[in-house]
């Protein structure tokens, strides 16, 4: 028996069971070139491996963040003869800020193919002593301008694939960071775990609403990393009771959330849609 089960090559052609519309070429399948990534958050550890790695794929990348400082210093980093990299400063909080984004890099880039939501913050006050102002802030960064981002820039995809003919956004990617703490709730992060748990959810929706445009929504779920974000909270017998529950008993290395980042946005992932994508070692799949 062969390829085909020992069936007739012209039966298994006619076949939609066995029917292949694109030859996977694992090289090509994981390649940019041609478009546009943007990555919100690409200033801080995380996004901008993230950004690193859609660059070296070959996509002409724009990293988005509030520091122009931040985003002179992720530059230095990325640049290289091969990479296109640009920052755009932005305050993603403001939606008007975010219309005027996704205009800027459209004048500069003509298109938009995938968008990465990486920005965040976090905090470990207790539940009780939570203030209005905290709660605010933690939710605007984190749940609200995901959503004026998706919204603004999803506007665009729909928009494109409508003008296009049904299925002309394929290669449209939001790529929604979330959190082990939007799947299970972990402790002294209270408010960063509500708004996570948000953004899973948004993401869900997003990809049943837009799925017959070829518009893509997946969370990319990162266990622990260790970065800027999430110091407060490592000490060492919190660093000891997340290693217990690891089965790869280690931190995750930001290589490896890149890796999966470029899967969601590349053609590698085509039919990948609507669902949480968990990069964390083992940590969600163990109990005791």
């Amino acid at each position: 028996m062969g390829k085909t089960g020992g069936r007739d090559p012209e039966e298994v052609s006619d076949d939609p069971w066995y029917a292949v519309s694109t030859p996977f070429d694992p090289p090509s399948s994981f390649r940019l070139d041609g478009r546009v990534a943007v990555v919100i958050g690409g200033t801080g550890a995380l996004g901008g491996r993230i950004a690193e790695a859609l660059a070296d794929a070959g996509a002409r990348t724009v990293i988005v963040g509030q520091d122009p400082t931040h985003g002179d210093a992720a530059l230095n980093r990325l640049r290289n003869a091969a990479r296109v990299v640009t920052f755009e400063p932005c305050d993603v909080s403001e939606r008007s800020a975010l219309h005027t984004l996704l205009e800027r890099i459209l004048a500069s880039h003509g298109r938009v193919d995938v968008l990465v939501n990486g920005a965040g913050t976090n905090s470990t006050t207790p539940f009780l002593e939570i203030t209005d102002d905290e709660l605010e802030r933690i939710v605007t960064v984190n749940q609200l301008a995901v959503m004026r981002a998706c919204q603004e820039f999803g506007r665009y995809f729909v928009e494109r694939a409508a003008s296009s003919g049904a299925g002309a956004g394929a290669g449209a990617s939001i790529i929604n960071i979330g959190s082990a703490s939007g799947l299970t709730p972990l402790s002294q992060v209270f408010t960063y775990s509500m708004t996570k748990a948000a953004v899973h959810n948004l993401t869900k929706n997003l990809a049943r609403e837009w799925g017959p445009l070829g518009i893509r929504a997946n969370v990319l779920v990162p266990g622990f990393f260790p970065a800027e974000q999430n110091r407060a909270i490592l000490t060492p017998e919190r660093t000891a009771a997340i290693m217990a529950h690891t089965p790869m008993a280690r931190f995750g290395e930001t290589d490896e959330l890149a890796g999966a980042a470029l899967l969601l946005a590349s053609d590698a992932g085509r039919f990948i849609t609507g669902t949480e994508l968990v990069v964390d070692g083992g940590f969600s799949a163990m109990t005791i």
